[in-house]
C-alpha cells in the first residue's frame, strides 16, 4: 500500500525505472543528433496507464515514464529520432520474485494498519499462489515489439504487448473513470 512505503523506497524505484531513463536519453541524444537520427525506445507497462492496487512505486514511475516519452516525442518532432513506447503486460519474468524482494526489504508489515491483508498479500507472493496467468507471455513477444520500432519505417508510437494491455486500453479509452476504477481494483 502507498501508505506504507518509504520516501526512500520510492525514491530508490523512481532512479531505476525513471530517472536511469532520462539518464541515458540524455547520453545519447548528442550521438542521434550527430549521427542523423535514431530511435528511442522506452520499456513502460500496462501498469503506466492502468493503475493497480498493491503496486503503487511501480505504477508511478511508469505513468511518469508515459509522461515523460510524450513529451520527449513532441521535442524531437521534426528531427530524425523517433521515440515510441513498448506497454508489456504479463510477461514471463522475476518481476513477482523481484517485487517481493523489495516488499521485504521496505514494508514495515508489523506497524501498519493493513497489517491482516499485507500478511496475506505477502503469504500468495511467496507461495506464487494463483492459477496460471493464461496471458502471460514469453519475452519473446516483447522483443518482436522492440524490433519493429528500431527498423520499421513508420515506428508507432506506443507498442502494446498482451491482451491485457489491448483491452485495458480500450477500456481506458471508453469507459467512464469510475468504471474504468471498478475493472482495476477487481484486479
Amino acid at each position: 500500500f502507498i501508505e506504507d512505503l518509504p520516501t526512500d523506497a520510492l525514491r530508490a524505484i523512481f532512479e531505476a525505472n525513471f530517472f536511469g531513463w532520462h539518464d541515458l536519453t540524455r547520453r545519447v541524444l548528442p550521438a542521434m543528433r550527430a549521427q542523423g537520427g535514431g530511435r528511442i525506445v522506452q520499456c513502460s507497462s500496462v501498469l503506466g496507464f492502468a493503475p493497480a492496487r498493491w503496486r503503487g512505486a511501480y505504477v508511478a514511475t511508469k505513468f511518469a515514464l508515459e509522461g515523460y516519452t510524450d513529451t520527449l516525442r513532441l521535442e524531437m518532432r521534426g528531427l530524425p529520432i523517433h521515440v515510441s513506447l513498448i506497454e508489456p503486460g504479463p510477461i514471463a519474468t522475476r518481476f513477482n520474485i523481484n517485487a517481493l524482494a523489495q516488499f521485504d526489504r521496505w514494508i514495515d508489515v508489523d506497524n501498519s494498519a493493513r497489517r491482516d491483508e499485507l500478511d496475506g498479500i505477502r503469504a500468495r507472493y511467496a507461495r506464487g499462489d494463483g492459477p496460471p496467468n493464461r496471458f502471460e507471455l514469453p519475452p519473446s513477444a516483447v522483443t518482436a515489439k522492440l524490433v519493429h520500432a528500431l527498423e520499421s519505417a513508420r515506428p508507432r508510437d506506443r507498442y502494446y504487448v498482451t491482451t491485457p494491455t489491448y483491452l485495458a486500453a480500450a477500456l481506458r479509452r471508453l469507459a467512464p473513470r469510475r468504471a474504468f476504477d471498478w475493472v482495476m481494483a477487481r484486479n
